[in-house]
This record gives C-alpha cells, sequence and structure tokens, in this order.
C-alpha cells in the first residue's frame, strides 16, 4: 500500500499536533490515532511538563484511545506520527496491536521501525505492524531540524 491523499491529510492533522507541542517548549512531534477515517485519539509529546519520560506523543494517544474504548487493544487503527517511533513507543504500537502505522520524518539514529532498529519486522513478536514512512517527510523533518536549530542558537547566545 503506497502512500494515499487520506495519509497525507493525517499527516498535517499530525504536524499541527507537533507544533502544538512545539509551543509548550517540547520536542515538536504529533500523533493521531484513526479508525474508520476518524480521529480516535490524539497525541504530542509533554515528557517536559508532565515529568514523565514516557509521555511522548504516540504513548499519549495510545493511552487516550484506551481511555477512549476501555480497551488496551486498539486493534483495526492506524497510526500517524511525524517522527518514526523509538523502541518504547514501538514496543507499545505491536502490544496495542495497531494494524497500520504511518510516519512522516526517519530517525537513523534512534528509529526502531526501520533504522537503529528493525521491530516492525521482527519475527520474534507476536504481531506485525505494516507501517509506510516517509509521508510528508520534508514538512516533518524541516519542523524537528528548525526547532533544534533554535535551541542551538538559543544556547549559544546565552
Amino acid at each position: 500500500m503506497g502512500i494515499t491523499e487520506q495519509d497525507e491529510a493525517w499527516m498535517r492533522h499530525a504536524l499541527r499536533l507537533a507544533q502544538r507541542a512545539e509551543a509548550l517548549g517540547e520536542v515538536p512531534v504529533g500523533a493521531v490515532l484513526v479508525k474508520d477515517n476518524h480521529c480516535l485519539a490524539e497525541g504530542w509529546n509533554s515528557p517536559i511538563a508532565s515529568h514523565d519520560a514516557t509521555a511522548h506523543a504516540e504513548i499519549n494517544a495510545l493511552r487516550e484511545a484506551g481511555k477512549r474504548i476501555a480497551n488496551y487493544r486498539l486493534v483495526d487503527t492506524c497510526l500517524y506520527v511525524t517522527l518514526e517511533p523509538c523502541v518504547m513507543c514501538m514496543g507499545a504500537i505491536v502490544h496495542a496491536r495497531i494494524k497500520r502505522l504511518v510516519f512522516g520524518a526517519y530517525d537513523p539514529k534512534r528509529g526502531a521501525v526501520s533504522n537503529a532498529l528493525n521491530l516492525a519486522d521482527a519475527d520474534f513478536l507476536n504481531h506485525m505492524v505494516s507501517w509506510q514512512g516517509g509521508v510528508l517527510q520534508a514538512e516533518c523533518s524541516e519542523l524537528l531540524k528548525d526547532f533544534f536549530r533554535g535551541r542551538r542558537i538559543n544556547r549559544a547566545g546565552s
């Protein structure tokens, strides 16, 4: 399955959530969980504000969805996230039984889907997540690059 107009539309939604994180001083990553082309839950990075190292955008969206449907199994859903998930988030995605994962920017250093680790294809897992990377990749990457560039400039000026 290639990139669809629907994928791009939901990724734009995730980008707006990432901008919300950025406005709060968090690393700009956003996630939206979709079922039957309807938003089930959304999240953005909030580890600084929540004092919780696990408060990544994906985890926040999964938590909200689980509460909404009163079940940690989120079958037949698609998770859109602006950055390739880390190992913690990929583990949660697998345990939640997410059907499909779509992400924007690849993360060569920490990405656990197809870069640092290939957990989406790990045969030791009991659930396989289909995935598509690179959806609105330029926009997702630029948001992150601008954020970290700004932090370096602010640090140098201090």
